[in-house]
Formats: structure tokens, C-alpha cells, sequence
């Protein structure tokens, strides 16, 4: 039994746990940049991924090296909601999809205002970020379905048709609730998956991620996270597609030398099935964190998703120790990834310490508040 499920954390259990929020967080925003790269590279040779080997090294995109797209910036508010909505708790009214979806329109409010709006009180300080005032590659379905208030759900989902991987990409941080038993994290990803992209499989592509992150958080094999996964999205509609991705992802592993080939013939990334077995094929058969990323995001598909679902794979695996300093040392937004990680494992492990029914300390409401 782990230091989660028990609700006892020593000292060496909550450096392990922060080293993987960390490698989570930091992995997938370090993916997202990569792939980016791969995907700028592309487009300025004509649509074809340059070099024989592909894009090996981080390039310039939106810019600059390092540039995360919004698939970071909707990781990070969907951290920022798990922690609001566990500061609710002690009012009594949680819901955490309901949190997160609050945590999505503020970030939507970054996709249309000029800089953070001083007089809302609710922003925290995530909002106030300046540098994610910027679009960058937004998927049309988030954009469509966080365009109002109306929440969507499973039983009236959002952009119905919507199956790429915009939500699945967001999901990662549902996976470190690690406190969670697993049943409930895939439940928790699907229904906020569904505020955006409410496709089936997409859904339940973004449980199954929840769920394999989940396994590697706890100190889990990929493999091992992987089959569980299966189990638990077997009863829910529109899961084959899911699942057989996902058992074609396992059985490649034993089909010889990892290449584009092999990645191209698990399907089309630009479905949410298809990309979640791209990331899980990399993870399983990488070198290390930049072989698995270079296999994840040299194809011809969404590379920033596929590279940003394969880093929070491998950083939750392996911890944040393992990245690559040099594309750490570039990436756009470390610090705020950095304290965002370091924000929730702190409330996760200690989070008594910091509020209560009776007695919470000022300083974390002004970053989190309940409002």
C-alpha cells in the first residue's frame, strides 16, 4: 500500500511524489515545445519533417526555442483547478469538475483579453501569468467550448463530434491525484473531457491517460499502468477504438527496431486514440526521454500533442531528474511549471497544514481562492 492511498507521507514518499509532478509537468511542457519545433521545421520545408533522422534538437517556434503551445497552457489550468477544488472541499460545496471547468474559463480568458484582469478577485495567481496572454495553436474545440459559461457534460457533452486530442493533451495532471483510486481519476478525466470534446472515444482517451499516469505516479510499470487502463475503460461506450490503440501500442513494442514506420501504423494521431498510443508506444520503447520524444514527435501528425503525452509519460516514470537540461534550460515558462508543480504536490501531501474548515493560512487563499 502506498504513502497515497494510506494518507501517510514520510519524508523520502513526498520527494519521490514532488520528483514526479515535476518530471509530469515539466516532461509534458518540454514534449509540447519539441514538438512544436517539429511541426514550425515541417511547415518551412514544405511539409516535410527535415533531416534523415528528423528534428533532433529543439528549433524555433512562435518565435523563439522552447515555446510551449496551448497544450501547456490548459495542463497548467487544469492544476490550477485541482487545487481549487480541493480548498472548496472544506466549504462543503466540491465538485471538482466544476472547479476545473472554472480553471478552463479562466484560461479561455487568456485566449481573448490583453493581460490579467486586475479586478477579478477569483484569478489567483496563475491568471496573472502575463506570458500566457498569447495564443498558440489552440484546437477549435477548446476554443468553441469554453467560448461560455455552460458547462459541458457527459450527458450533454460539448462539440459531440470533437475526437482529436485537445482534451487528452490537458489530462495528465488528473492522473497525479494519487490519493485517488483509479476508477475515480478515469472518471474525473472523461467528465472534464467532455467540457470541450465530447466524441466518445475522445473522452475516454483522456481517462485511460489519466489512469496510466496514475500507475507511473505511484511508482507503477508503463506496462503494468497500461493494462490497467484497459480494465477500467472496458465498460464505457466508445472505448474499442481506445483500447485497441492502446493493445497495439503493447504489441509493437515486440515487432522489431522503434521508427516512423512503426509510429505511422498505430493510427491517426489526430484522433485521440491514436495519439494516446502513439505517446504510450514511445514511452515504452525510449531510450530515454529524448529518444522518446524524437519517436513521438517526427511524423506527420500533431507533434506537440504526441511529444507533450510522451514527457508526461517518461517525467512521471522517471522523475524530473531525468529530462534534458539543456531543453529545461530553454523552455518557455520553467518558473511557473516549477511552482505550480511544486504548489500541488505541497497541497497534496500537506494540505491539512495549509486550510481547514476552521483555519486556513492567508497567503495560500490569495493564490488559491475558494471564490
Amino acid at each position: 500500500m502506498s504513502a497515497a492511498a494510506t494518507g501517510v507521507w514520510g519524508r523520502a514518499e513526498q520527494q519521490d511524489f514532488r520528483s514526479r509532478v515535476r518530471g509530469a509537468l515539466l516532461g509534458a511542457a518540454v514534449g509540447d515545445a519539441f514538438g512544436a519545433g517539429v511541426t514550425a521545421a515541417a511547415a518551412a520545408a514544405g511539409g516535410e519533417i527535415p533531416g534523415p533522422d528528423g528534428v533532433t534538437e529543439l528549433v524555433p517556434a512562435h518565435g523563439r526555442r522552447g515555446a510551449v503551445t496551448a497544450v501547456t497552457q490548459l495542463t497548467l489550468f487544469t492544476v490550477d483547478g485541482l487545487i481549487r477544488a480541493q480548498v472548496r472541499r472544506d466549504t462543503g460545496a466540491w465538485h471538482p469538475p466544476t472547479d476545473v471547468h472554472r480553471a478552463y474559463l479562466r484560461w479561455a480568458a487568456t485566449q481573448r483579453d490583453w493581460g490579467p484582469d486586475e479586478r477579478r478577485k477569483d484569478n489567483g495567481w496563475l491568471a496573472c501569468e502575463e506570458w500566457l496572454y498569447v495564443r498558440r495553436d489552440a484546437d477549435r474545440a477548446s476554443l468553441l467550448g469554453l467560448a461560455d459559461d455552460l458547462m459541458g457534460t457527459l450527458d450533454a457533452p460539448k462539440n459531440p463530434a470533437a475526437g482529436d486530442g485537445g482534451a487528452l493533451a490537458r489530462s495528465a495532471p488528473f492522473g497525479l491525484l494519487v490519493g485517488w483510486e483509479p476508477q475515480l481519476v478515469c472518471q474525473l478525466a472523461v467528465e472534464c473531457a467532455a467540457q470541450t470534446h465530447g466524441a466518445p472515444a475522445a473522452c475516454v482517451a483522456a481517462g485511460a491517460f489519466a489512469v496510466i499516469v496514475h500507475g507511473l505516479a505511484r511508482g507503477g510499470t508503463l506496462e503494468s499502468a497500461v493494462r490497467r487502463a484497459l480494465e477500467l475503460i472496458g465498460p464505457r461506450p466508445g472505448h474499442e477504438p481506445v483500447a485497441d490503440g492502446l493493445r497495439g501500442a503493447l504489441d509493437a513494442v515486440r515487432q522489431g527496431v522503434p521508427g516512423p514506420e512503426r509510429v505511422a501504423a498505430l493510427g491517426d494521431a489526430h484522433r485521440a486514440e491514436g495519439a494516446l498510443a502513439v505517446a504510450v508506444y514511445a514511452s515504452l520503447v525510449a531510450e530515454d526521454i529524448r529518444h522518446g520524444l524524437r519517436l513521438a514527435a517526427n511524423h506527420e501528425g500533431p507533434s506537440a500533442t504526441t511529444a507533450s503525452l510522451t514527457g508526461a509519460l517518461l517525467g512521471a516514470l522517471h522523475g524530473e531528474t531525468a529530462l534534458p537540461p539543456a531543453w529545461l534550460a530553454e523552455l518557455e515558462g520553467r518558473p511557473t511549471v516549477l511552482e505550480l508543480a511544486d504548489d500541488f504536490a505541497m497541497e497534496m501531501t500537506q494540505g491539512p497544514a495549509l486550510h481547514s474548515p476552521t483555519h486556513s493560512s492567508p497567503g495560500w487563499l490569495a493564490r488559491y481562492p475558494r471564490a
